[in-house]
């Protein structure tokens, strides 16, 4: 979705869609944003409740059984086992979605994971191709006037024109770009505490070949998870830069991290999407 920054300001119902990597402050802004008035939508939330809610919770019973215990007690139907997914707590989508390598260390076999991956891709898709649904719910069933929806960090790994299409439709696109001085803290905490990813997976086999190489490994077993999550991350940022930048540069705006950052409220927010908007219009102009 293209206008000005007049159109954006008078416009009543903002829809905006987030996209940028994790770190980069898409929810710490959401929750600045007053929450009478504006929907929060995360993409997250949706896969982790709609999309593999079940997968999730066969996961969690899977593991269950494995105890005795707990095993008796799930087959005479005397307890049940439930996700308590929230926008800002989403462990049980990142445990299923879990992390590659040996199984004695939670480490999941390559096919399992890939399987996992699959399963993450088409939910994402699904959740990001259910935002006008929810931008028309919001409002005339919530009474919402605002809407933002906070993508996940992978919507730039889709390959999904479709979703582009239909959320450049609906909604102002935004992405936000960490600035090169943040780039190395943002490695370094992805380092430091390995969450599972989604991985393309042409990116994954390449670069866990190289991995294996380097290592010295021949079989994935060997793979420490965190270990490879380390490795793998500033190869994935890398990565991911071109591939916002040329989504924003076709649907979308670009605001700087460090912008983000500094706003305390809704007006802030507002007028710095404006000024962006004014700012690469004048850019494209000449």
């Amino acid at each position: 979705m293209q206008m000005t920054a007049e159109q954006f300001l008078n416009w009543e119902n903002k829809s905006i869609t987030l996209l940028a990597m994790s770190g980069a402050g898409k929810t710490t802004l959401a929750n600045k944003l007053p929450n009478n008035k504006w929907f929060h939508y995360s993409g997250d939330y949706r896969i982790g409740t709609k999309y593999l809610n079940e997968a999730i919770l066969d996961n969690i019973k899977r593991q269950a059984m494995c105890v005795p215990f707990l095993r008796k007690l799930l087959l005479s139907d005397s307890i049940y086992i439930c996700n308590n997914i929230t926008v800002n707590n989403l462990t049980a989508v990142a445990c299923f979605l879990g992390k590659l390598g040996n199984t004695k260390e939670n480490g999941l076999p390559l096919a399992e994971f890939k399987y996992r991956q699959q399963l993450h891709l088409q939910a994402e898709i699904k959740a990001m191709l259910d935002v006008p649904a929810f931008i028309q719910k919001a409002n005339t069933i919530y009474n919402y006037p605002c809407f933002l929806n906070d993508a996940g960090g992978s919507v730039c790994e889709l390959e999904s024109p479709e979703v582009l299409e239909t959320l450049a439709k609906h909604s102002l696109i935004i992405y936000i770009k960490i600035p090169p001085t943040l780039e190395q803290t943002i490695i370094e905490r992805a380092k430091n505490n390995p969450k599972p990813l989604y991985y393309r997976e042409s990116f994954l086999d390449g670069h866990l070949d190289e991995f294996m190489f380097l290592k010295d490994y021949t079989e994935v077993e060997q793979i420490s998870p965190d270990e490879f999550v380390s490795w793998i991350f500033p190869c994935l940022f890398k990565s991911r830069l071109p591939r916002y930048e040329a989504i924003a540069q076709k649907y979308g705006y670009t605001l700087g991290a460090d912008e983000i950052a500094n706003v305390t409220n809704e007006t802030d927010f507002i007028q710095l999407i404006a000024n962006a908007i004014t700012k690469q219009s004048r850019v494209l102009c000449h």
